[in-house]
């Protein structure tokens, strides 16, 4: 399953490392942050519930960027 959310990041920068973050997360198959439109899309992997993959990606977002919004 494929889905988008709206992010705040301030930085290209940072968008690209919570890009890297992201994918690195469990349960997470694709992830791409565009800074320009401020959105986040992931592809979950096959199984993975999204509440507790997302918890996870907000938490790894966090300790790139600790203002970063993620609206789950």
């Amino acid at each position: 399953m494929k889905k988008t959310y709206s992010i705040e990041v301030d930085c290209a920068n940072c968008a690209n490392l919570m890009e890297e973050a992201a994918q690195k997360t469990a349960g997470i198959a694709a992830a791409a942050v565009n800074f320009m439109t401020q959105k986040l899309t992931v592809e979950f992997a096959d199984g993975a519930d999204e509440k507790t993959v997302m918890k996870a990606v907000v938490k790894a977002c966090k300790r790139i960027e600790p203002d970063c919004e993620i609206e789950v």
